[in-house]
């Protein structure tokens, strides 16, 4: 039977839940997550407190890979909201912006199929942690339509350069 969550990780995972709606909503509206809409900047917004109570959470007792990754989610996320205004990448910036926001949203998407994967269902999780073979194919298949998602914005961001 899966750890009860604290009440500490209630609110993270509520927290989490913010990100994952307005990133999914800007990808599918826009294509991408735009930090100039609402969406985007709920997303941002999310993304940053869901980061933070994680912090407060942890089996190890310490920082653990989890926490890595969503600092690395927050670098990757504000890296896409800077990079359009480094004049020194011209062209590469959209790319190098829509790339940075789909990746944190992908980084996002690892932790959550892990812990949900390994408590739900409650009286019988379908996997026991992140070696488990169902969270491994889960995030092949999260990686592969990154991949596809992020070649199809690379070709949006040229049409529209072209047009």
């Amino acid at each position: 039977m899966p750890h009860p969550l604290s009440t500490l990780g209630a609110i993270h995972t509520a927290l989490s839940l913010v990100p994952l709606a307005a990133g999914a909503h800007g990808l599918i509206r826009d294509r991408r997550i735009d930090p100039a809409t609402a969406s985007g900047k709920l997303y941002l917004g999310g993304l940053t407190l869901s980061v933070l109570t994680a912090f407060g959470l942890s089996s190890t007792g310490g920082i653990n890979p989890g926490h890595i990754l969503g600092v690395v989610a927050l670098l990757a996320a504000f890296g896409g909201v800077v990079a359009p205004r480094l004049r020194f990448l011209g062209s590469l910036g959209p790319y190098l912006s829509t790339f940075g926001l789909s990746f944190s949203f992908l980084l996002l998407l690892v932790p959550g199929t892990n812990e949900t994967l390994s408590r739900l269902p409650p009286s019988h999780p379908l996997a026991n942690g992140p070696q488990s073979p169902l969270v491994q194919g889960a995030l092949l298949a999260w990686l592969l339509l990154f991949i596809a998602g992020f070649i199809a914005q690379c070709r949006l961001i040229r049409a529209h350069r072209k047009g």
